[in-house]
């Protein structure tokens, strides 16, 4: 993991399927643990899917709270 890649989690919307154009980290859990039975996708997008999945799995998901908020709004 880079650290740049919690930021990503807060500003990188998913690209394709049922949630596309939400972002990474308000994806349900249920949803990533899908990703994380069948495999995660190759390159970037499946890097964050997983990091995303063991934040949500470790209930860890505070840690973006600061993050959010040094994002400006669309």
């Amino acid at each position: 993991m880079k650290p740049e890649d919690l930021q990503l989690l807060v500003t990188r919307t998913m690209p394709f399927g049922k949630y596309q154009g939400r972002l990474i980290a308000d994806l349900p859990g249920n949803y990533l643990g899908w990703f994380a039975r069948e495999g995660f996708p190759q390159g970037e997008i499946g890097r964050l899917l997983a990091l995303m999945y063991e934040i949500d799995h470790n209930g860890l998901n505070a840690l973006l709270a600061p993050l959010r908020k040094n994002t400006p709004s669309t």
